[in-house]
């Protein structure tokens, strides 16, 4: 999978990760793809509503050892 624009949100809690993904996809075409890598526990769940409300398609979420790795496509 191409990924247009790679975020690292390591450290950041709640709601810094969404923020930061909300600034990236603003600057991205529709289409384009976004990694974003957390820690927050809560990030799953976190970015599966943020999907839901912007109409931003969420394409994947991975764990990886303490890593959550969230796949998003610019609507």
């Amino acid at each position: 999978m191409k990924i247009d624009v790679e975020l690292d949100t390591r450290g950041l809690n709640c709601p810094l990760p969404i923020l930061k993904a909300k600034k990236a996809l603003s600057t991205m075409t529709s289409g384009q793809t976004l990694r974003v890598v957390s820690t927050d526990t809560g990030s799953i769940r976190d970015f599966a509503a943020f999907c839901k409300q912007t109409g931003n398609e969420l394409i994947d979420q991975q764990t990886e050892n303490s890593d959550f790795i969230h796949i998003l496509k610019r609507r």
